[in-house]
């Protein structure tokens, strides 16, 4: 029976662990991850965490147990530091060697660092894992300031946890406008609107050029005080473990639609991956839990001989105070954009279309508008877009006779 490794203990490398179990696989299982607790659910970090409404049992993707009574070996605090293709072993920092038949790699996105004064600081924070959640929850609370560098969904999640708890929250963009690679300018001004409305502080077009003891300094010579400062400037596929083998990576780890790598005994999955999104006719580097389980998914599928998952339609989410926002699709490709509903109050979805065809959604309270765009995303449904502007007329009707 074979033997199959996985590095990374996160969303991806648990959820393939459980799958591969699940699809039958009766050889060996290693999971190793460097983090010490089992694989959690990390979207609640910004959130639920932040807040002091969830344990770690809360996080925990199934319980502890589980890996045991799977016959799953589970090594946390285990950190990989070569591969040998060759000799199909991965050695880990503690000295040991551990073969393999099949391998996963599953190691997720690191922090990107702004190259200036004070980056390397040690008191900055990240939002990444459960430590650095509880380092920024002690620095939470009524009269203390947070800066949070880049206004993307988890700093703007991060903020808003941190009026919850009681203290200031000041959000630092360097574009002139907060999510501004990631969502429509209709999107932007909804949440800095309410942002703002929450007592949040945002800065756009302020380009940050060091951190020091007081705070943020920013070009223009300002200092912005803050008790913490939070970083959130993007993330990094974690694919240097990868490249150092030799696999072929773009801007992460080359798969295709099975996640398997240019290595026919290797699969990746989750944020460190490029892998194809045939809805969208092209590859991509997704970072998302949805995209986490699919991967894991494909991988387990291939390497139990199960038929492929039915292609997906890339999705996300963001929680902020009373909002849920929920996007389906990229909009790569998209001509332009049509609202249905009023974009100053919760209940609007922005579609992004290309010709008569939806390619992205982004709904804030609105439900129906997210599933039935999702819906007609994947089968690539013609839109009439004179109904879909129309509110009175239900999503389900919106396609062109």
């Amino acid at each position: 029976m074979s033997r199959i490794v996985i590095i990374g203990a996160g969303h991806a490398g648990g959820t393939a662990a459980a799958l591969l179990r699940q699809y039958g696989h009766e050889g060996p299982i290693l999971l190793a991850g460097e983090e010490p607790a089992p694989p959690y659910q990390r979207p609640p970090l910004s959130k639920a965490w932040l807040k002091g409404e969830a344990e770690l049992e809360d996080l925990l993707l199934r319980p502890e147990s589980f890996y045991a009574e799977k016959k799953i070996e589970l090594r946390t605090g285990a950190t990989a530091t070569a591969i040998d293709r060759v000799a199909r072993t991965v050695a880990f920092a503690d000295g040991s060697v551990e073969p393999y038949d099949a391998l996963i790699l599953a190691l997720g996105s690191t922090a990107r660092r702004l190259p200036i004064p004070g980056a390397d600081r040690l008191d900055l924070l990240e939002l990444r894992t459960l430590a650095q959640a509880e380092r920024l929850k002690a620095a939470l609370g009524p009269g203390r300031r947070l800066a949070v560098v880049g206004g993307g969904y988890v700093g703007l999640e991060a903020a808003a946890s941190a009026r919850a708890l009681g203290a200031q929250a000041v959000v630092i963009e360097r574009m002139d406008r907060v999510l501004a690679r990631v969502a429509s300018a209709t999107l932007s001004a909804f949440f800095t609107a309410r942002h703002r409305a929450e007592g949040v502080e945002i800065l756009t077009d302020a380009e940050v050029t060091g951190f020091e003891d007081a705070g943020v300094r920013l070009a223009d010579g300002r200092l912005v005080p803050a008790d913490a400062v939070l970083v959130g400037v993007g993330a990094l596929a974690n694919d240097s473990l990868a490249a150092a083998a030799g696999l072929a990576c773009d801007n992460g780890v080359a798969v295709d639609e099975q996640a398997r790598t240019s290595d026919p005994a290797i699969w990746a999955i989750g944020d460190m991956t490029h892998r194809p999104v045939p809805v969208h006719d092209g590859a991509f580097r997704l970072e998302s839990v949805p995209n986490a389980l699919e991967q894991a998914k494909q991988a387990a599928a291939a390497l139990t001989g199960r038929p492929a998952p039915a292609p997906e339609v890339p999705w996300f989410w963001s929680d902020q105070y009373d909002l849920k926002l929920q996007i389906a699709g990229l909009p790569a490709g998209a001509d332009r954009q049509l609202v249905r509903g009023d974009p100053t109050a919760p209940g609007f979805a922005v579609f992004h279309l290309k010709g008569d065809r939806i390619v992205c959604v982004e709904a804030v309270n609105a439900p129906a508008e997210f599933m039935a765009g999702r819906q007609f995303i994947g089968r690539r449904t013609p839109i009439d877009t004179a109904r879909l502007a129309d509110t009175a007329v239900p999503m389900k009707s919106v396609a062109r006779e």
